[in-house]
């Protein structure tokens, strides 16, 4: 695998247009991802930004950084990654369909990581192809996190199904009233200002009747729930199923497990998202 360091943190307000403008004029083509790792050393995390994103996702403040934090720092890398040239699908139009974070020990706000992002395994869905990537947070020779985020990009797929069934029936801890500015001010964090998130009128025009929620916020939110009763080393495993439509009311459904807990979050009959927390 090539490996690519990088000595600044790509641009969002650079790559956003360049996935919108992709969207519009590149077909899939190729059957390869590309065989390259982005890395960027000496990434230090903002005390700042971190306190805004523990508010909008739902976090104490404090100087540990939560387990989807890091996914903050790997995110520009990975649209660095998946807007090259060679990469075989567009950006624009891709679904989050799972993501898997393994900490494998606390975070502090004053160590300095390097970040390393690929992408691998490409495979048939019943719905187009899947691919994996994959995100690393490295403290001098250790590993600290791992980030998995399997993407589907939709056309003629394997035709096979397998259908999950509701881990445990609705019966909710906690009803999220979700505001309608939630897309916005995750944006403002994260800087995934993917236009579907944002207003309703953008959302339209990508088939969707209202702006959705991120993925990735319904998951730190979801996390957030479980502060103070989490191990130090642990696997958060994520499915997403129905985008939560813009502002919502949902049912927030968590139960402890033999490895450590599992949750769902429901809208009526409609899954938006159920995991896994599991001690290493």
């Amino acid at each position: 695998m090539a490996i690519r360091e990088l000595d600044s943190t790509p641009s969002l307000a650079t790559l956003y247009p360049k996935a919108l403008l992709g969207g519009v004029l590149r077909k899939p083509s190729g059957s390869e991802l590309p065989d390259t790792e982005l890395v960027r050393t000496g990434v230090v995390v903002d005390p700042a930004h971190l306190a805004a994103y523990n508010t909008v996702c739902g976090f104490r403040l404090s100087d540990e950084l939560p387990a989807t934090y890091p996914h903050m720092l790997a995110f520009p890398l990975q649209m660095a990654l998946m807007t090259e040239p060679g990469f075989p699908f567009p950006l624009l139009g891709m679904v989050h369909l799972s993501n898997r974070i393994t900490q494998h020990r606390a975070l502090r706000v004053s160590e300095p990581l390097t970040v390393r992002v690929r992408a691998e395994n490409l495979r048939p869905h019943e719905k187009g192809r899947q691919f994996d990537v994959i995100s690393e947070a490295w403290v001098g020779d250790h590993l600290v996190w791992t980030d998995v985020s399997t993407y589907l990009r939709r056309g003629s797929g394997s035709g096979s199904s397998a259908r999950r069934e509701q881990l445990a029936p609705p019966t909710p801890d906690a009803i999220w009233r979700v505001p309608g500015d939630i897309g916005r001010r995750y944006a403002e964090v994260s800087g995934d200002r993917n236009p579907i998130h944002l207003h309703a009128l953008t959302a339209r025009l990508f088939g969707f009747p209202r702006a959705i929620a991120h993925g990735m916020w319904t998951k730190a939110h979801a996390l957030a729930a479980f502060e103070g009763r989490l191990p130090e080393a642990f696997t958060v495993d994520v499915r997403f199923k129905q985008p939560v439509l813009l502002p919502a009311k949902a049912a927030f459904t968590s139960w402890s497990t033999s490895e450590g807990w599992a949750f769902e979050l429901w809208s009526g009959s409609k899954p938006h998202l159920e995991g896994t927390i599991s001690s290493l």
